[in-house]
């Protein structure tokens, strides 16, 4: 991106809403934006209202208003925060959080992008702007719902090959990230799968923390609000042994060592 700050400072995104006060949105406290605009529809989702490419409930606003906010809290951010783009899905709006992050490192402040990864594709011209944003991208923290590719597409309505190659893109380029992974019974909790999963992991570098965020129900009350029924009514958020299992799986080389040694 040429533009000068000055120019930067106006580039206009749909923002969804902020956060002052971020304490799982990266390292440190975080500022985060959420910015309008999905294509996944994940059945656990607790921001189904920022789906929408437009809503008459986000507002379009400039770099340099929504920076003028957050640096009103900088105060709180110490050494370790900054701030996080979250969604939605943060790449819908890549040259907003381009400008946006472009604009946060000339001050110093640390940049988060928190994302699915679903919009890569291999188009010269999307490689481009991608690489343009993780060049001003500290951390990435990437979401991967499902490593088995039907059940992916059964739990989110998108495909998993683009976000797979994100990863792989991230790796190449060395870009820190962070992994994190929702555990749902009966959706995303399969041993197999969870064995693949760390596999996968491995094959990545500079992942600096590998995380299994366990189910909840506390994004169900959004999805009432907006007329829509719940898919995952009635499912319970996973037990302690099930995300420690979930854990152990992750470091096991196949699914047939993990079966052999607990027989």
């Amino acid at each position: 991106m040429t533009k000068n700050i000055d120019e930067l400072k106006q580039v206009t995104g749909l923002i969804h809403s902020t956060e002052s006060f971020g304490t799982v949105d990266g390292p440190g406290v975080r500022f985060v934006i959420f910015v309008q605009g999905c294509r996944m529809r994940c059945k656990y989702c607790h921001n189904p209202d920022t789906w929408a490419m437009k809503s008459d409930k986000a507002t379009t606003r400039t770099v340099e208003d929504v920076m003028e906010e957050a640096l009103r809290f900088r105060g709180f951010w110490g050494d370790k925060g900054g701030i996080t783009v979250s969604g939605g899905e943060a790449l819908l709006q890549i040259d907003f959080v381009t400008a946006l992050f472009t604009y946060a490192q000339s001050l110093g402040i640390h940049t988060t992008l928190d994302t699915a990864g679903q919009p890569y594709l291999t188009d010269p011209e999307v490689t481009e702007k991608i690489d343009a944003l993780l060049d001003v991208t500290d951390l990435v923290m990437l979401d991967i719902k499902e490593i088995n590719p039907e059940r992916h597409k059964a739990l989110t309505a998108q495909k998993l090959d683009n976000i797979l190659k994100f990863a792989e893109h991230l790796s190449e380029r060395g870009n820190p990230m962070w992994i994190r992974h929702v555990l749902v019974p009966g959706e995303s909790d399969f041993d197999e799968d969870l064995v693949e999963l760390g596999k996968f992991v491995k094959t990545l570098k500079n992942v600096l923390k590998f995380e299994i965020l366990p189910y909840h129900t506390m994004g169900e009350f959004k999805w009432r609000e907006l007329g829509w029924k719940y898919p995952l009514e009635g499912v319970k958020p996973p037990t302690s042994a099930r995300v420690a299992n979930a854990k152990e799986l992750m470091d096991t080389e196949s699914y047939q060592d993990y079966l052999e040694r607990i027989r």
